[in-house]
């Protein structure tokens, strides 16, 4: 059994962030339970675009107001508390914050915690060394 508050990981390395978001992931590839789950905060105000071309994320919105624009369709839809999303597709999206957004995001595959976007806003898929 794992337990963890989301306190304990404040500023430690697996409290990662950038200029328009903030994500604090909980549970990583080295716990081996076959995905990561992340509490990710987006900055009122900001839009950040992603393309997890080598991941599956579902992400469903606890807290806020914003939109999630498919950048492939131009397909634009609500944020707001209640609100889940899958990108089953590995769709490049953007989200935009009218609101500060807090989001609980699960990846699979999971994430180690090294990863960092690209210039595309790609996750590259990193293996755990053995």
């Amino acid at each position: 059994m794992i337990v963890t508050n989301l306190a304990e990981l404040n500023d430690t390395d697996r409290d990662v962030k950038s200029e328009t978001w903030r994500s604090r992931r909980m549970v990583l590839a080295g716990e081996g339970v076959g995905f990561s789950f992340h509490d990710t905060v987006i900055y009122a105000g900001t839009t950040s675009t992603f393309h997890y071309a080598n991941h599956v994320e579902a992400v469903y919105c606890v807290q806020g107001e914003g939109t999630l624009t498919n950048e492939v369709t131009g397909e634009v839809h609500d944020l707001r508390d209640g609100t889940m999303y899958l990108l089953d597709g590995k769709e490049k999206h953007s989200v935009r914050a009218e609101t500060e957004l807090r989001m609980a995001c699960v990846f699979n595959p999971p994430v180690t915690g090294r990863e960092v976007h690209d210039e595309n806003g790609v996750y590259p898929l990193v293996e755990m060394s053995k």
